[in-house]
């Protein structure tokens, strides 16, 4: 990066920062009211269930997938702004056990704001993030525009036997949790500017890291369910899965897994705004007995970790696989039968 490039405050130039830019999910429901897509014909999944992607029938045995996903700068760095974004889109795809076969570009840019060498950067990291996940980005769309804004809509192809959705958790399941939380903290400390080194770099590190575990995982048919943590934080994705799926969720709050770096930020209640407004729109559905849990399940993540419910049967090689890939995966709860609330936040650990 040049120096001129260094002065930039590209997190300065927009409201909200990251999956955190996300309409509030109140407001969002509100929207869509009357314009759900369920499955029909060759629409295996539609945005009935709040799922990562949209799932087409090509009928020979596999399934096409489709999403779309941008954001505002979480990060002053550009390369690493447009690497996280593009991660971040890919990985709709890995949660849903597929291959990404190609992804176009949706880029928005202030140019009379900002540098037309700063866009170049985001767009290499979004190239680094197609090259490391075999495709290229090969397309996309570019407009001048108040904020910055990156993103990828992405293809996939996923056997039809191996489709994973966030509707199929089952009571009995163990929950587990591949990236740690506090990437929303981190974030939002950054663009304040109180961060340092240390908690920059561990920032960096995780947002830019693949969830490609995900299509490796598909193979398992004890590997009930996926999604990824986005905006909407744990508590967010963990009551799509439950609805989707019709089931409860009993998560320890001891068991969570948070980036150290961030844990003095959660002391000091450094939160990104989206944080309450996630609280406020799952509140009532919760039951929230361990009070210290609280800034990590409401914290939006961005490009966070892959929430999966496995079968007990299936837990080792679930485990296996994730050693393979070099992935950490977490045990954090248990799937329940349904309950008077869909999630339980417990102190203790669970089974």
């Amino acid at each position: 990066m040049s120096d001129t490039q260094d002065l930039i405050q590209l997190t300065q130039y927009a409201k909200a920062s990251g999956c955190g830019c996300k309409i509030q999910p109140a407001v969002l429901q509100s929207m869509l009211e009357g314009i759900r897509s369920a499955p029909a014909g060759n629409l295996i999944v539609g945005n009935s269930t709040g799922d990562d992607c949209s799932v087409y029938d090509l009928g020979n045995g596999q399934y096409l997938l489709q999403t779309v996903d941008f954001f505002t700068p979480l990060v002053n760095d550009p390369f690493i702004f447009g690497k996280a974004a593009a991660m971040n889109a890919l990985s709709d795809i890995w949660a849903m056990g597929g291959r990404p076969i190609m992804a176009n570009a949706i880029l928005g840019w202030p140019v009379d704001k900002l540098s037309v060498s700063l866009a170049q950067s985001v767009l290499q990291g979004g190239v680094q993030a197609c090259n490391e996940a075999g495709i290229s980005m090969s397309g996309g769309h570019s407009i001048d525009s108040p904020e910055p804004i990156f993103g990828l809509s992405v293809t996939g192809l996923v056997d039809a036997n191996k489709l994973k959705t966030n509707a199929g958790a089952q009571a009995g399941d163990r929950l587990f949790l591949t990236k740690p939380l506090g990437i929303g903290m981190l974030a939002a400390a950054h663009k304040r500017g109180i961060t340092n080194e240390a908690q920059d770099k561990e920032l960096f590190s995780w947002i830019t890291r693949s969830n490609a575990v995900g299509s490796s995982l598909s193979k398992i048919p004890g590997v009930h369910a996926i999604t990824d943590i986005t905006g909407f934080g744990l508590l967010g994705h963990a009551l799509e899965m439950c609805e989707a799926s019709q089931v409860s969720m009993e998560l320890s709050g001891a068991q969570l897994p948070k980036i150290s770096e961030a844990i003095d930020l959660a002391k000091q209640f450094v939160l990104p705004d989206n944080a309450m407004r996630n609280w406020n729109a799952y509140q009532e559905k919760v039951n929230l007995l361990d009070q210290d849990s609280f800034s990590w399940i409401v914290d939006p993540q961005t490009s966070g970790g892959l929430l999966i419910a496995v079968d007990p049967d299936s837990v080792a090689d679930f485990l296996e696989i994730c050693q393979k890939d070099n992935t950490e995966a977490w045990h954090i709860g248990v799937v329940a039968h349904k309950l008077e609330k869909q999630i339980v936040i417990k102190g203790e650990s669970t089974p």
